[in-house]
């Protein structure tokens, strides 16, 4: 779906650019976003190397040991229908642990691997699972204590204060994750509702 949404903005653009008879601003504006995404990938790694290090060492330090025990009954009340013991309890406190740091391309392979851990849980494999699909959500909308990721950007494009952001930041995805969870709960509920009850057992009466 994305693919296409993607298709249909390039052919937009070639479109419109044609209509005005300068096809070569497309093309000039592919070379400078090009080079542009470039640039900034190369001002993101000292920044990111650094926090993924800090990651590393708070993770030795049993930092995110204790966040992710603190975590741990809030994920189990949004995770209901998983066991506390399965591996995926560890990836998504993990997971979390590092979205709220802001080190979402730290996040991004536990998250993956929550996800396949969960993909086994699920007793329909071809419809996402309601565990699934609150990963998806609170990954999306993940409280953010330090968005360690704009604030590089920012610094990257030289802001004079990078980390003005934090505050905001804060209260943006704070408001979103507690509207993903009762958009959640919400659905959860309804997906309840949806499945049937269980038959009881024939019984066989034997005649006498």
């Amino acid at each position: 779906m994305v693919n296409k949404i993607w298709l249909g903005l390039i052919v937009i653009g070639f479109l419109f650019a044609a209509v005005k008879g300068d096809i070569n601003t497309v093309t000039q504006a592919a070379f400078d976003g090009a080079a542009t995404g470039v640039t900034v990938c190369f001002g993101l790694i000292s920044v990111l190397v650094f926090w993924l290090g800090m990651m590393r060492m708070a993770e030795d330090a049993g930092l995110i040991k204790t966040i992710s025990k603190l975590l741990g009954p809030v994920v189990s009340y949004l995770f209901p229908d998983v066991p506390k013991n399965h591996p995926a309890m560890g990836f998504i406190l993990t997971n979390m642990s590092a979205n709220l740091l802001g080190l979402g391309n730290a996040a991004t392979p536990m998250g993956i691997k929550a996800m396949q851990q969960l993909q086994e849980l699920n007793p329909n494999k071809d419809t996402a699972s309601p565990a699934m699909c609150t990963l998806l959500a609170l990954n999306t909308a993940s409280i953010t204590l330090i968005p360690t990721t704009l604030i590089a950007i920012r610094l990257n494009f030289n802001s004079a204060n990078p980390a003005e952001i934090v505050g905001s930041t804060l209260i943006a995805t704070a408001i979103a994750t507690m509207a993903a969870i009762v958009a959640d709960r919400f659905y959860r509920r309804r997906y309840s509702k949806k499945i049937p009850p269980l038959s009881p057992p024939n019984t066989i009466t034997l005649k006498r």
